[in-house]
């Protein structure tokens, strides 16, 4: 069955590498604006807030379609969109010296963080794009940040009509339509210079972006059930490099990416519940011809809510939990690292927002990540970073106060330009296991010198 499973994959995506091709040869009928042109709707017709990304079920339905919805102007021009993201980002207490960025000050830096290029919007007929060029002004060079290239159809289902499709992609929760996983929740804008959950804490389905191509095949019916199954795969080492990503290791196999959700429009307000499955084994050493490989199980659930009203007063709550099993047979097994091979990891977030005439916005966010306790984690004074308690336990809270000025039908330039201001908090309650920890100078630090203070432009064409 897997290896049917595989040969499938496999045709799947030289029909749709095929597909692109041709979607992006000279013809009269694939080149249209990007979305808001493309649709002739403003921001905040598929935008809670007036700025990306959380969707509203519009949006949702824009992307479940795969881009292509088009009010039929300007069909001549090609979907592109520009994006430039700004900040300046102040910590509690400068960055150790093995912790600071290669090139920047330990603390206080303002910088322009990222510069993008996206083709977003309608290829052809039934294909559509959300691809995304980003130049990073830390890392100082280009990626190919966001793959997903769609062809979709309508069909009719039991006397309902359905929306099948089919994606080609590079991030597993990249594909989701609501704002619960780990591409496109909260927060969605975050500093280079901040502090994030260490990865052993992190599922590995929220790790991946870039470093794989993933062949998805999704279904959304009219009563709410939408279900999508993926393969996804490593690229080789040459080609990651070329597409400036980082290198996840090899996958033995195809990885498997399950996504089964209920979405409840119910037009003031709207509602979803959704479950989620993950699948790799992973050699972390490229070079290794053994069987032995890290194996991870990531199980998940999540539900969201908003209250859309006449758009005056808008809240939304969004929630996850991910549970992920390990197996790590290479690198207890082979590396013999750590205490153990079977390992566990938890991470549960929840987020609130208030938006008042889709410019004024805050969102307050809670995170809670936890791993099993193993001494690999470990950290002396004198050493180079590690936990105190053997866990790498992290947990806090991001506030966020934002202003859109534009992105409404009678802004400046609508619907060619949008912007959003903000500041943004980070606290730590807990960082590497506890208050304290071990950091990159092998010295004590507290957990709440982490804290993150960002002020930041974000604004897109």
């Amino acid at each position: 069955m897997k290896n049917l499973l595989q040969m499938t994959w496999t045709r799947c995506a030289l029909i749709a590498l095929a597909v692109f091709s041709g979607a992006i040869v000279p013809s009269t009928s694939f080149a249209v604006p990007s979305y808001a042109r493309q649709t002739g709707s403003d921001c905040g017709g598929c935008h809670v807030g007036g700025f990306g990304p959380q969707l509203t079920p519009y949006g949702m339905r824009f992307k479940m379609d795969g881009y292509i919805d088009s009010n039929g102007s300007d069909s001549s021009k090609v979907p592109l969109s520009g994006m430039l993201v700004g900040n300046l980002t102040k910590t509690r207490k400068a960055a150790a010296e093995g912790d600071s960025a290669d090139g920047f000050k330990s603390n206080n830096n303002a910088i322009f963080q990222e510069a993008s290029l996206f083709l977003a919007g309608r290829l052809s007929e039934r294909v559509g794009s959300f691809t995304q060029l980003t130049y990073s002004g830390v890392d100082k060079k280009w990626a190919v940040d966001q793959l997903d290239i769609r062809h979709t159809k309508s069909v009719t289902v039991q006397d309902q009509e359905a929306t099948i499709g089919i994606s080609l992609n590079n991030n597993p929760t990249l594909t989701d339509p609501v704002n619960t996983l780990g591409q496109w929740r909260f927060p969605y804008i975050s500093s280079d210079f901040g502090y994030s959950p260490a990865d052993q804490t992190v599922p590995l389905v929220e790790r991946l972006g870039g470093s794989v191509v993933g062949l998805n095949l999704y279904s959304f019916l009219q009563n709410g059930i939408y279900a999508e199954y993926g393969l996804y795969n490593t690229p080789s080492q040459q080609t990651l490099s070329r597409m400036g990503s980082g290198d996840a290791g090899s996958f033995k196999g195809f990885a498997d990416y399950m996504r089964v959700a209920y979405l409840a429009d119910q037009k003031r307000s709207n509602w979803s519940v959704g479950l989620l499955y993950f699948g790799a084994k992973v050699r972390p050493d490229r070079t290794y011809a053994g069987g032995d490989t890290d194996n991870y199980k990531d199980f998940g659930v999540d539900a969201s809510y908003q209250f859309l009203g006449n758009r005056e007063h808008m809240f939304t709550l969004t929630s996850s939990y991910i549970r992920e099993k390990r197996n790590l047979g290479y690198t207890y097994g082979v590396l013999a690292e750590g205490d153990q091979a079977q390992t566990t990891a938890n991470q549960f977030r929840i987020a609130g927002s208030y938006h008042y005439k889709q410019h004024w916005g805050t969102t307050l966010g809670l995170f809670d990540n936890r791993a099993t306790a193993d001494s690999s984690y470990s950290g002396t004074l004198g050493s180079a970073g590690g936990s105190a308690s053997l866990r790498p336990n992290t947990s806090g809270y991001t506030v966020q106060f934002d202003w859109t000025p534009w992105g409404q039908e009678k802004s400046w330039l609508a619907p060619n330009a949008n912007v959003r201001m903000g500041i943004q908090y980070t606290g730590y309650q807990r960082y590497m296991g506890g208050a304290t920890y071990i950091d990159g100078s092998g010295d004590l630090r507290n957990a709440k010198d982490n804290n993150t203070l960002m002020l930041f432009v974000w604004t897109s064409i």
